[in-house]
């Protein structure tokens, strides 16, 4: 068996051995070395030993993974049931009826929506300006040339995005399924990009990593589906499927979402002006006393119990309680996770999931807006000045969602993190 040169862990039996995969050398190379070294820079494949789950790390991801799973699908379940509500509607499969009665635009809720908003976007570019100035301009040029397949992908969105627009008569049979194939150009137009800036990419360099992303992303946004039942803020029209062609034709599309967020966040990091505006920015403080995981996570829950009982009020849960449990159940145990960056100077890990999400928000309402199969959205008090089909105000929670793909990726990276091993 070949391994890396630098390999010395000893083998322990209290770890899962999965099949021995390829990796490249350097897979954790730092973005913010020169960039010289990087145009100079020749992947090399290696075999490694076989990539090993430890009982740890699978024990950490299981202890995160089961409360969260079991709140988000319980909470809201008990609290319609402790209203005295039917549970049979939540089970619909596809859903199709409409259960939650919208309230009417507000101007006052509006106005008050928009504010925190502006407030909380305020106070992170002052900061972000801040560390602007701090830093020095990087003098490094861009390496190496557009990759071919970066071209391809390119040609290949171009000809997804036409067709999802148009209605050709030879495209009837598959015009409902043109938003997975534009992703995938997506994803990997964006890893193109990143591999001409940097010299790597997700795609090219973890691949393994890059490949997980995939089904982990399925199984995350059903989540998001399923807590939609409740607040009903989304509806699909267009096509109409039975149960299992409307799981298996939902699932691919939910597929990219993972893949897509941090390939652009990847990105997104790339660029010297990013890093010189998050890279030395001042920490958040006041948040290390052993009360405040236990009070936050016990309100997440008792909000996340309530939002099929009051949606019109609750509704933005949704986004926000998802990320406050996991942060919370990590504190509580304490283990690292990807927000711990806010209250360090370098805030270049959660400001480019955030802003990562934001771009493929952007995209992914761009090309929902004229394809056949689609979404709407129905949010209460401020439905009004769609950008697309979504209310202005609703691109904010694509930025607390940014965070949210961070943790999920951030704790799937954990997972299958490869330990090298010696040769027997």
């Amino acid at each position: 068996m070949l391994v890396a040169a630098a390999d010395c862990r000893p083998r322990r039996f209290s770890e899962f051995r999965v099949p021995g995969t390829w990796a490249f050398m350097n897979s954790r190379h730092n973005e913010h070395e020169d960039r010289r070294k990087v145009k100079a820079f020749r992947p090399r494949f290696v075999a490694t030993g076989p990539m090993v789950l430890s009982t740890s790390r699978l024990k950490r991801f299981l202890l995160t993974l089961i409360p969260l799973a079991g709140m988000l699908i319980g909470l809201p379940l008990l609290g319609v049931r402790l209203a005295g509500l039917p549970l049979a509607p939540y089970f619909e499969f596809p859903p199709q009826t409409r259960l939650v009665v919208q309230a009417p635009f507000s101007w006052p809720v509006f106005c008050l929506y928009a504010i925190v908003i502006a407030a909380a976007l305020f106070a992170v570019s002052l900061r972000a300006m801040r560390s602007w100035r701090r830093t020095p301009p990087a003098t490094d040029r861009l390496p190496g040339r557009f990759p071919w397949w970066g071209w391809a992908a390119a040609a290949a969105g171009a000809a997804a995005w036409l067709l999802a627009w148009t209605r050709f008569p030879w495209m009837t049979l598959f015009q409902a399924h043109t938003f997975t194939p534009l992703w995938l150009a997506y994803i990997v137009e964006v890893s193109a990009l990143c591999f001409w800036r940097t010299g790597r990419s997700l795609l090219t360099h973890r691949t393994g990593f890059f490949l997980a992303l995939f089904p982990a992303s399925a199984v995350f946004w059903w989540f998001f589906e399923y807590l939609n039942r409740f607040v009903q803020n989304w509806y699909y029209v267009g096509e109409r499927f039975g149960p299992w062609e409307y799981f298996w034709y939902a699932t691919l599309p939910f597929a990219t979402v993972l893949p897509a967020v941090a390939s652009t966040g990847e990105l997104i990091r790339s660029c010297d002006g990013f890093r010189r505006a998050f890279g030395r920015v001042q920490p958040l403080s006041g948040f290390d006393h052993p009360l405040i995981p236990w009070v936050v996570l016990a309100a997440a829950g008792a909000g996340l119990a309530f939002i099929g009982v009051w949606p019109n009020f609750l509704h933005s849960l949704v986004w926000v309680a998802p990320i406050l449990i996991m942060v919370t159940l990590e504190s509580i145990r304490g283990q690292p996770h990807s927000l711990q960056d806010l209250c360090r100077p370098d805030w270049s890990g959660p400001a480019s999931a955030a802003l990562a999400a934001l771009v493929c928000g952007f995209f992914w309402e761009m090309w929902n807006f004229y394809s056949f199969a689609k979404w709407k959205y129905s949010i209460p008090f401020v439905q009004r000045f769609e950008i697309f089909e979504m209310p202005v105000l609703g691109y904010a929670g694509y930025l607390p969602f940014g965070l949210e793909c961070a943790l999920v990726a951030g704790l799937l990276e954990n997972l299958l993190k490869p330990e090298r091993t010696l040769p027997r």
